[in-house]
């Protein structure tokens, strides 16, 4: 048998569990690595990345797009510090990354050597599984023990730590097997106790009206149709979480819209509020989506669907708690519903009445906005004219800022899915345009279009470069108002209108895309902004639209805080 050292026996264990793109940057202590990428047949494409904090977004959104691992690698010392954001952010809102550091030699240890760092002892608060490799024999367990614990039970990050000189000792080949079914999350699949599901079928048979709040776990698990029969069975409007959006098309007639702090708005606001049972499904039920615990009001009948039982009870008093996969909890709880509502059907159309009267409240305010020729440019507008621009199969992703609120409440998915994305458990900027990138290999037919800040394109412009040069058509929105517009809006409505240090010198940003091959387009009159847009869809390269957008304190924007 061809003998094989450490760093190919890594490329050959991930060759085994099914990965197909990394996402990383060199550095000296990876060499090695590199080079076994280099020599070896194993069908994996190695995307070269210009931050690793950019690889580890693009590894978050290809995992999300595509329900495979998302692997991206990087060097000891600052390269495995600048990778660590990115997997605290795919740990927190349950999407399974593999990170993946070199490190400097096992001999060299406390003896000085330029990038030695504990990354043990950094990873491990902040990623679900961690490892540092201290034996050459140890590498094929540590990738099968990484890929066990990132795609079972609750998805989540994973670090692999690989010192340099163990990347050229002889390794053994007979040690090198993956276990089928741990290269796509959720592994394993658990369904909850059939005495919860028969006690939860009880209370949602004798609610008057139940409400579902979805967040980020029903998409993951792929129960989008399984919520859609028990939704249409009960009759219950649906409201998402930020992450949940895509658990029910936007055009279900069941689906209110995004509930919540950040998108959610006061119709969508009432329809839990009118509620006496809730059900929540994949939802940590936290302080955005509940508007700091105060909708659902705790006196109302809890239900709660998770894989993760700390989740359950953590914020509510839960009546009927069903631990266990979305996907087989939904299908459970139906078939148990189905003997309780034989010959009892609920009153037809109300749960439907009450999200076309959220949706619709929705739209009255927004129309208007988004028709608007008042310079600059209104967010509305942009979100407006991309629901009526991009194809159903489209994917979104937007940064925090000024693209989440805006697109959590106006954005128009026509499928179910996962169609749009946002980085909600960290809220780092610089997510969007990265993400967007992994999104855009993930699914590949697909248009891709990265909606951000100006903040945020000042994070990860560099990666404009990699868009060029791996020919990848991602499509980029910026909304440009010079100023880091969360910020400044609460210190509008919070200080006083103390604003201090968050304005900055306005960049032209189609100019700098095109410095780096980009074609880009800067829209300073909204009635130029359509045609921008189109053109920009329909170029067969990256492009990017420059917009000249109100500052995000003087917007109309859906978040609670703020509308008074």
């Amino acid at each position: 048998m061809t003998s094989l050292n450490g760093a190919d026996a890594l490329v050959r264990m991930l060759q085994l569990n099914g990965v197909r793109h990394i996402f990383g940057l060199c550095g000296d202590t990876s060499l090695p690595f590199y080079d076994a990428m280099a020599r070896l047949d194993h069908g994996i494409d190695h995307i070269l990345t210009r931050d690793e904090r950019s690889a580890g977004y693009m590894a978050d959104g290809y995992a999300r797009v595509t329900g495979k691992v998302g692997v991206c690698e990087g060097p000891s010392g600052g390269g495995a510090t600048y990778l660590l954001p990115a997997l605290v952010e795919a740990n927190e809102s349950s999407i399974a990354v593999l990170g993946i550091t070199s490190d400097v030699s096992v001999g060299s240890r406390g003896k000085y050597p330029l990038t030695e760092l504990d990354q043990q002892a950094l990873y491990r608060p902040l990623t679900k599984w961690n490892t540092t490799v201290d034996r050459v024999d140890q590498i094929p367990g540590a990738v099968r023990g990484a890929f066990r614990a990132m795609t079972t039970g609750k998805p989540g990050s994973a670090h692999i730590c690989l010192p340099y000189d163990l990347q050229k000792h002889e390794a053994d080949p007979a040690d090198l097997w993956a276990q089928p079914g741990h290269d796509r999350f959720p592994a394993m699949r658990s369904a909850p106790d059939p005495a919860a599901v028969e006690q939860a079928a009880e209370r949602l048979a004798a609610a008057r009206a139940p409400v579902i709040v979805c967040g980020g776990g029903v998409v993951i698990a792929g129960a989008c149709e399984a919520l859609d029969a028990l939704a249409t069975l009960i009759d219950a409007p649906v409201c998402t979480t930020v992450s949940g959006q895509g658990s029910l098309a936007d055009t279900h007639p069941l689906n209110a819209g995004v509930v919540g702090a950040n998108g959610g708005i006061t119709a969508t606001r009432e329809v839990v509020q009118q509620a006496d049972l809730v059900l929540f499904i994949g939802c940590r039920a936290g302080s955005t989506s509940t508007e700091n615990w105060r909708v659902p009001a705790r006196s109302v009948t809890i239900v709660h669907i998770d894989v993760d039982p700390m989740v359950i009870g953590a914020n509510y008093r839960t009546d009927v708690a069903l631990v266990g996969d979305a996907l087989l909890a939904l299908q459970a709880l139906h078939g148990a519903l189905l003997p309780h509502l034989a010959g009892r059907p609920r009153q037809a159309g109300a749960g439907v009445a009450l999200a076309r009267a959220a949706r619709a409240a929705k739209q009255a305010k927004f129309a208007p906005l988004a028709a608007s020729l008042d310079t600059p440019i209104k967010p509305e507008r942009v979100v407006d004219l991309l629901n009526k621009l991009l194809p159903d199969d489209a994917v979104v992703v937007a940064d925090p800022g000024t693209p989440c609120p805006y697109f959590s409440a106006y954005f128009n998915a026509a499928r179910s899915g996962r169609q749009f994305i946002t980085n909600r458990a960290q809220g780092a900027l610089g997510f969007s345009l990265a993400a967007g990138i992994g999104a855009q290999v993930g699914r590949p037919n697909a248009p891709v279009v990265s909606v951000m800040g100006d903040g945020s394109f000042g994070f990860t412009c560099g990666e404009m470069e990699t868009l060029v040069r791996r020919k990848i058509p991602l499509k980029m929105v910026v909304f440009s108002n010079a100023v880091f517009g969360w910020i400044k809006a609460s210190q509008k409505e919070g200080y006083g209108q103390r604003y201090f240090s968050v304005d900055f010198t306005r960049t032209d940003h189609a100019r700098v895309a095109e410095a780096f091959g980009v074609k880009a387009w800067r829209v300073s009159d909204p009635a130029q902004l359509e045609d921008a847009l189109r053109a920009a869809l329909r170029h067969d390269g990256p492009a990017l639209v420059d917009v000249l957008s109100q500052e995000l304190q003087d917007t109309a924007v859906p978040v609670s805080q703020w509308m008074g």
